[in-house]
């Protein structure tokens, strides 16, 4: 999996993170004036139901297909060094086992047995330099497994208005991939990324903060999946997004409504859209719950193919297409997520429990049909953390 999904540079991950933005996102840029340390565990589960009838299926299928499994145990630490300066860092350690479709979504190629395992260490250090209302930073990243390195540089800076209520953003990241293949030991690609991202957030009233993101990002080398049959992609990749994000807080229950829209569109084809929104309600002055719900919905990639049920031509695409993939996570559907987060605070300490429903399905697309022949895909994530301030 990893050769088809480059690793999200540090600036576009940092946008995507801004769910959780607190209004005093768009006060000044001053350092923080304690420090933070955090462990948290992800548990994900994945499955795939075979409600399709693929030409070389027996009817001896099992009627859902386990797929991939991760733990994944973090760390992450914010150490203010002075007034002026802080340091931020974080490690991951992601244990992956399971199998993916060769195709499709059929079990062919997905058996379990003796399946796949791999693991993935990732991690991230970022030095900021804080004055009156700016800030500037510099990160590095970093990602290796089996088959797969990647590094990432980023620069960023933040201005803030006179009356403290507007803050502008702007950053650059570079990414540097290495793709190779533990069934092909010739494989030996490599991929370039640079990602621009630029935003504004203003606090609009003492109740309400919205937040506006673009980014772009061009990348240019190795995009297709060696373990995926017939799948030949372009070398080159266009990528952008806009982010909108609007939070209100209900004073007299003492609740906040998190909602987001984002749109998305690549050079490969695919147009993207999400809608997110979350309810932090506090149950009592050390305890919260947020109830949350996201949708997502795309087309299908220009050089995805569906399945033909003809025996002489299946698997394949007909004819020979320069460019082809019966990736399904090119393929066009929808996808609904529900969650629910509990957060517990006692001091410095606080301690917090989040499970999330993964559901993707083809009808489930907006504005039209998905791609048929695709299962649905199932998953769930259950992530616990703690932290302590210093």
């Amino acid at each position: 999996m990893a050769a088809t999904e480059p690793l999200k540079g540090a600036i576009v991950a940092a946008a995507l993170a801004l769910p959780g933005v607190l209004p005093s996102a768009a006060r000044a840029q001053t350092a923080p004036d304690q420090g933070s340390v955090s462990l948290k565990f992800l548990a994900y589960r994945d499955s795939q139901s075979t409600d399709t009838v693929y030409p070389q299926y027996t009817g001896n299928e099992p009627s859902r297909l386990r797929r991939i499994s991760v733990n994944a145990p973090s760390f992450a630490i914010v150490a203010p060094l002075n007034s002026q300066w802080a340091a931020e860092g974080s490690l991951i350690v992601e244990h992956v086992s399971g199998a993916t479709p060769r195709y499709y979504t059929d079990v062919s190629g997905a058996t379990t047995s003796p399946g796949m395992t791999d693991t993935r260490t990732g991690g991230d250090v970022k030095l900021t330099r804080y004055f009156d209302r700016a800030s500037i930073g510099v990160g590095l990243a970093g990602s290796t497994e089996n088959d797969f390195r990647s590094a990432a540089v980023s620069l960023d800076g933040r201005l803030s208005t006179e009356d403290r209520n507007t803050t502008f953003n702007l950053g650059i990241g570079h990414t540097r991939d290495h793709i190779t293949s533990v069934n092909d030991d010739t494989l030996d690609e490599k991929r370039q990324t640079t990602e621009l991202i630029a935003g504004v957030t203003r606090a609009l009233t003492r109740s309400d903060i919205v937040q506006l993101n673009l980014s772009y990002a061009g990348g240019r080398g190795y995009y297709s999946d060696p373990y995926k049959l017939f799948d030949r992609r372009p070398d080159t990749r266009r990528q952008a997004a806009g982010l909108l994000r609007w939070n209100h807080h209900f004073v007299g229950w003492g609740s906040t409504l998190r909602s987001g829209y984002r749109y998305y569109r690549d050079s490969f084809g695919i147009r993207a859209h999400t809608a997110d929104a979350a309810w932090v309600q506090p149950v009592t002055p050390i305890f919260s719950i947020i109830p949350s719900l996201r949708y997502y919905s795309q087309g299908a990639a220009r050089f995805y193919y569906d399945p033909v049920a003809d025996v002489s031509i299946y698997p394949g695409p007909v004819g020979a297409p320069v460019y082809s993939s019966p990736d399904q996570r090119l393929s066009a559907f929808g996808a609904i997520t529900l969650g629910l987060k509990a957060e517990l605070q006692l001091g410095r300490w606080s301690t917090d429990l989040k499970l999330e429903q993964y559901e993707q399905r083809s009808s489930w697309r907006t504005g039209g049909q998905g791609s048929p022949g695709i299962d649905p895909l199932h998953s769930t994530m259950l992530q616990v953390g703690v932290s302590t301030t210093f």
